[in-house]
């Protein structure tokens, strides 16, 4: 049986554009399925002390954007440092993301939260705006205006909630997060850690 990697994080999440598509890749690589679960940060850092980046210290704000620049460049990944459309609230399109994965699959929803992510971080677009993120997912060969819908019906909020339910049993505290057979990691630079685990 295939090991499976739970993987929380929420669509506005510059750390999570970051490391999305080296997950996906190290997941295919060693044949480990990927558990797809946007959840609602607001609700995690509420259990786990942790707060929104407006309420952040300002030596941590401003260190967040050297990191942010340096891993970017390491990476070879475009990034806007500080997007017209940031903060945004992730909400609308982290339960679009659960739509597409319920309705379509894995795959699908893991192509639709990159194209999120990328919009937000490489396309200066805003992703809080219905709109915008049709669009996006037009852009993905899917039904926009039908993943909004389902994103308000009664089975996709309550795997949204479930999803930020297993966060909090996981003990997540940041995203992206991956809990692959029990064992936690926090961070898209911690994916060297969780490649070597995927491979024992």
């Amino acid at each position: 049986m295939s090991k499976v990697c739970q993987y929380f994080f929420a669509a506005h999440s510059p750390w999570a554009y970051l490391g999305h598509e080296r997950f996906i890749a190290m997941a295919r690589k060693h044949g480990v399925q990927i558990d797809v679960k946007p959840c609602d940060l607001s609700k995690v850092f509420g259990v786990s002390g942790g707060l929104p980046l407006a309420k952040r210290a300002p030596q941590r704000q401003a260190y967040r954007l050297v990191e942010l620049a340096r891993w970017a460049e390491y990476l070879g990944i475009a990034l806007t440092l500080q997007p017209r459309f940031f903060p945004v609230s992730p909400e609308l399109a982290n339960k679009m993301i659960v739509a597409a994965r319920m309705t379509h699959g894995t795959e699908v929803g893991l192509k639709l939260a990159g194209a999120i992510m990328r919009g937000l971080w490489a396309e200066d677009r805003n992703i809080g705006d219905e709109a915008t993120l049709v669009q996006i997912a037009g852009d993905c060969e899917l039904d926009g205006k039908a993943l909004v819908k389902s994103s308000e019906t009664a089975s996709v909020l309550a795997e949204y909630d479930r999803n930020t339910d297993d966060a909090n049993a996981a003990s997540v505290f940041g995203s992206p997060w991956y809990v692959l057979e029990g064992e936690n990691f926090w961070g898209q630079d911690r994916l060297d850690f969780l490649e070597r685990a995927m491979t024992k």
